[in-house]
């Protein structure tokens, strides 16, 4: 036997070895694979409808607005992902390999996850029906403190949560309209607010900084939802399928099901964006996925949130026109124009990149 078959020989089992120690040890490492897509104009699973309203009159449409999922490798020790279940999806331009720590926290467990997605699928729906109603004309937002800077001079008289209700005298219903109030203040003189704080009303005089010319008093505002809402709208969905993403999608299900007519016009038209209080999309993971799954879903139109264009571009869409969504209000005109005009000059994910 010569010295090169021997060697060969040895070799054999230590490549067999690392074989099955790549087939077998876990990586740390998350998969992304287009997931389920959801009609929420249609039924569950349990013949119930999805978005149900009490309050107010609904109406159907034979069009479909789908949210879109993705299918993601669970966590650990459930979550296994080896080297070869890696390779696969890294080839593929339908999936995606990301880090672990880039989607879960290193202790985190499958039931910690699941109740996180459950509560923020809670609060998009909430956010998605105050934002529904407001593009209806009702108004069921409050401008609320998001933040106070520490040492700026709203810092020990207004507090984070405190509801701001009238600025220099004029009522506010936006967070515009505290910014305007402030900036539009004589130098140097003190700005009234009114806030509720726990529920009690409290009258506060804060004096304005100048920062890069303008007066500033250093706290950031958003919206959040008055709990007096004039419809109550329920949305029966699997309890398996959680997260934010869906929010942009739900405002306009609960749109189309509050206002005559079909917001579709019988075309099945996708997309994804967490949504606020203010109605602004923001940004969700997966989304080259998401796009795959609406594409092979049969939807004509897909909604992207604005920080997702970069990487929407990317995405296998076939025929799919990929529109930009920056807010509720501009998703649902630009659904309207595409129905009347599929060519229609629509916000693009192009002009976002450039």
């Amino acid at each position: 036997m010569t010295q090169r078959t021997l060697a060969g020989i040895l070799a054999v089992p230590l490549l067999i070895g690392l074989w099955v120690t790549a087939a077998l040890v876990p990586l740390p490492y998350v998969t992304y694979e287009p997931g389920l897509t959801v009609d929420v104009l249609g039924d569950n699973d349990q013949g119930k409808p999805i978005i149900t309203v009490t309050g107010k009159k609904s109406y159907p449409d034979d069009g479909q607005l789908r949210m879109t999922t993705v299918y993601v490798s669970q966590p650990k020790p459930e979550g296994r992902n080896n080297l070869f279940e890696l390779m696969q999806d890294w080839v593929s331009n339908e999936d995606a390999v990301y880090p672990y720590d880039a989607v879960y926290r290193q202790d985190e467990t499958v039931e910690q996850n699941r109740q996180e997605g459950a509560s923020q699928m809670t609060s998009s729906q909430d956010a998605a029906t105050a934002v529904a109603l407001e593009e209806l004309g009702y108004d069921v937002t409050e401008v609320v403190v998001a933040d106070v800077t520490k040492g700026a001079p709203a810092d020990g008289r207004l507090e984070t949560g405190d509801v701001i209700l009238r600025v220099e005298g004029e009522p506010v219903s936006t967070s515009q309209d505290v910014v305007d109030a402030v900036t539009s203040a004589p130098a140097g003189e003190p700005v009234p607010f009114v806030v509720s704080r726990d529920g009690a009303r409290t009258s506060v005089q804060v004096t304005p900084d100048t920062v890069d010319g303008k007066p500033q008093v250093g706290i950031s505002v958003g919206g959040q939802v008055s709990k007096k809402l004039p419809v109550k709208v329920t949305i029966n969905l699997d309890e398996g399928i959680g997260g934010p993403s869906a929010g942009l999608m739900f405002s306009l299900g609960i749109y189309d099901t509050l206002t005559p007519g079909s917001l579709t016009d019988g075309k099945t038209i996708a997309g994804t964006g967490t949504m606020d209080a203010t109605g602004a999309v923001g940004p969700i993971g997966g989304i080259q996925q998401k796009i795959v799954g609406a594409r092979d879903a049969g939807a004509q139109l897909f909604l992207v949130p604005p920080e997702n264009c970069a990487e929407a571009l990317g995405a296998p869409n076939g025929d799919m026109r990929l529109v930009r969504a920056d807010t509720m209000h501009d998703a649902r005109e630009a659904i309207e124009a595409w129905v009347k005009d599929p060519d229609a000059d629509l916000p693009s994910c192009e002009e976002a990149s450039s």
